[in-house]
């Protein structure tokens, strides 16, 4: 049968649509590549820390897109901000800028260098953490040249899964598929500060590492770590790239994560995303002294990086954060949650800062995507990124209510299977 002009696609009536979840996964297995296996379910709504399945679910949503909506959902300010801004001037190219894309890259020199000169520093802006990550890899590249070849990351690295970033990202089963990679990279033990010293040299273009390594477990690399590799990589004439696209923008209780682990260190990069928007796609790199000047006309862009929308939205993210003084709102929720959570029996620790926590799970329970599965069906979204632990990234205006209802949830869900491991 050929094909005309005048085809039509089949209806969603004709496919056998449906409005609930079923429905709608059928038609997504249908559409969508299967590149991240078929979702649990379809969300249709969200306000505040709560979101809506297509079966009239409620969730209180305790993952947040993986630390993106740091002010839940429909915030009336990223509504108002988007709103106003594509309203008067939704997209330019490069030929142009706009205020919203200046005041922003203003507002992320403060927030990252804060007791840097600003005159010193320079931002790039993307559209997502992955983006930010390959900017910052072609960055080491132009600071290496051919004289250092080499960049160093940290085993259980993950910075993204474009071919750069997944240069720098540890897990193979992300890696091999996609061989060969951009080369030069080496992975050594995350924490391990002779590993660091030994690994660094002259032909050491840079250094690569999250301060908290969320896909790892949320994992905090150990006291004096960040300064040392700060102390070392000076030495050596390598940059020190902190990837703070998870950890940033107030996810910690500070602005960056790297201001509370390592106070007064200045790394020469750190890239940005997830909670920068509040939802709204975009990323940033922010650089300082000899780094900020390495990208030239012609060497690095984008289409949609820096629109004005997006970049709006980030502004109505920074000035709500400061407004309400949600910073220390992420810092005292953190830790009373964190000790609440620390209680429950099956629990074996909690890790983590303010409002990215690793509930790492006793030996002998069930995988935690079974766990997660079940506070799923409960009315709690989270999830997995280790077989040990669940991993916890609320919107910071969590209430105290809804913190508590998932440890009172998760103490019955982890109860029901220690029983069942007793009774087996």
């Amino acid at each position: 049968m050929t094909h005309s002009s005048q085809a039509q696609a089949p209806t969603a009536e004709a496919k056998g649509s449906g409005t609930g979840n079923a429905g709608w996964l059928t038609r997504y297995t249908d559409a969508v590549m299967n590149t991240f296996g078929t979702p649990s379910r379809v969300l249709v709504r969200g306000s505040g820390a709560h979101v809506w399945d297509a079966d009239g679910q409620e969730y209180i949503d305790l993952l947040a897109g993986i630390a993106v909506n740091c002010l839940g959902h429909a915030h009336p300010a990223i509504v108002e901000a988007v709103s106003t801004q594509i309203s008067t001037l939704g997209h330019v190219s490069n030929f142009f800028t706009t205020p919203a894309q200046v005041g922003l890259a203003e507002e992320l020199v403060r927030l990252t260098f804060p007791d840097h000169p600003a005159h010193d520093s320079r931002v790039f802006l993307a559209n997502s953490g992955t983006e930010a990550n390959e900017a910052a890899f072609k960055i080491a590249r132009r600071h290496g040249g051919s004289r250092r070849p080499r960049v160093l990351a940290l085993q259980d690295a993950f910075h993204g899964r474009t071919m750069g970033a997944l240069a720098l990202t540890y897990k193979a089963a992300y890696r091999e598929p996609f061989e060969p990679l951009p080369g030069g990279v080496e992975f050594i033990p995350a924490g391990d500060v002779e590993a660091l010293r030994t690994a660094l040299g002259p032909d050491v273009a840079a250094l690569v590492v999250e301060p908290i390594q969320g896909e790892a477990g949320v994992r905090e690399l150990p006291a004096g770590y960040l300064e040392a590799a700060r102390e070392l990589t000076e030495a050596a004439g390598a940059l020190l790239i902190i990837d703070e696209v998870q950890t940033g923008m107030g996810r910690t209780g500070a602005w960056m994560a790297h201001h509370l682990l390592a106070p007064g260190i200045v790394p020469d990069v750190v890239t940005l995303a997830k909670g920068l928007g509040g939802g709204v796609p975009i990323g940033a790199v922010v650089a300082s002294g000899q780094a900020a000047a390495l990208l030239e006309p012609g060497q690095h862009g984008t289409t949609f990086g820096g629109n004005p929308v997006a970049c709006a939205a980030a502004l109505a993210v920074i000035g709500t954060i400061r407004s309400q003084s949600l910073l220390e709102r992420v810092q005292q929720l953190g830790s009373a949650w964190s000790r609440q959570l620390a209680a429950v029996d099956g629990v074996d620790q909690v890790r983590g800062r303010g409002l990215l926590l690793g509930v790492g799970l006793e030996d002998g329970l069930p995988p935690a995507a079974e766990i997660a599965a079940a506070l799923a069906d409960r009315g709690f979204i989270v999830n997995a990124p280790r077989p040990d632990t669940i991993r916890l990234a609320p919107p910071f205006i969590l209430s105290d209510d809804d913190a508590r209802a998932f440890t009172t949830t998760l103490s019955e869900v982890l109860a029901r299977a220690l029983s069942e491991k007793a009774g087996s």
